[in-house]
């Protein structure tokens, strides 16, 4: 069900990956040009995904797209699954810290390796993926044992707050963090891209403002807002 009392507000659920270009642009854009606010929420695919089982519903999910096309039929409106943006994983450490080049994957096992600590998350897609990655590069036991890993949220925070010198994460949710500087995108044989989309719930499946909200993020001004953060537009 919708997650605010106030009639004008949209509930929104969002992967964190989104979460620079909405603050920043999205969000105050749609609420200035349209009667609708937004009660927006940010969490890793697989946090959204247990609410959803535990019986919450928002009126409108931004996930990932396989996350989406696998809920149970009648949990989404029919044909309103719209793929939104592309994101690769990224390299982040505070602003001025010395890191080497990850050009290469020797290059990027050698600066994961001379890392004080390596922060990344245990539920975001990213994480999940980067401990798979140092398992097949043969590091992992190396890079867990002081490897900073968080619940869920944003990894560079890790970074400022000196827990870790670097940060693993998507690169527009590295961005989002004031001080992090991205080093660069993990090198391309062992770069993973997520895809994600947005829907439309059967909780909004009557809201105009639900309609109004998924047709808005679509556009022209989001799309643009999304590339400004570090996101790529989807290819079809």
């Amino acid at each position: 069900m919708p997650t605010s009392s106030d009639p004008t507000a949209v509930s929104l659920w969002a992967a964190l990956v989104v979460a620079g270009a909405f603050d920043a642009t999205v969000i105050p854009a749609f609420s200035a040009e349209t009667e609708w606010t937004v009660d927006a929420a940010f969490d890793p695919t697989t946090v959204l995904m247990k609410r959803i089982a535990a019986g919450e519903l928002p009126e409108v999910i931004i996930s990932t797209t396989g996350s989406l096309e696998s809920l149970p039929a009648g949990t989404l409106v029919e044909g309103s699954i719209a793929p939104l943006v592309r994101t690769g994983i990224g390299v982040g450490a505070a602003e001025g810290f010395a890191v080497g080049q990850i050009d290469t994957v020797e290059d990027l096992t050698a600066v994961l390796l001379a890392a004080r600590s390596v922060a990344y998350s245990r539920t975001g897609q990213s994480g999940i993926y980067f401990a798979s990655m140092i398992e097949k590069l043969g590091i992992a036991d190396e890079v867990n044992a002081k490897a900073t890993i968080v619940e869920k949220g944003f990894t560079g925070e890790a970074v400022i707050d000196g827990r870790a010198d670097l940060a693993i994460q998507q690169v527009s949710e590295l961005r989002y963090v004031p001080g992090i500087a991205v080093v660069g995108a993990l090198p391309e044989p062992v770069q993973w891209y997520t895809d994600f989309s947005i829907a439309i719930t059967s909780a909004g499946a009557a809201s105009a403002g639900a309609a109004a909200l998924h047709e808005f993020l679509l556009g022209e001004l989001a799309q643009n807002a999304y590339v400004a953060e570090g996101l790529q537009l989807p290819t079809v």
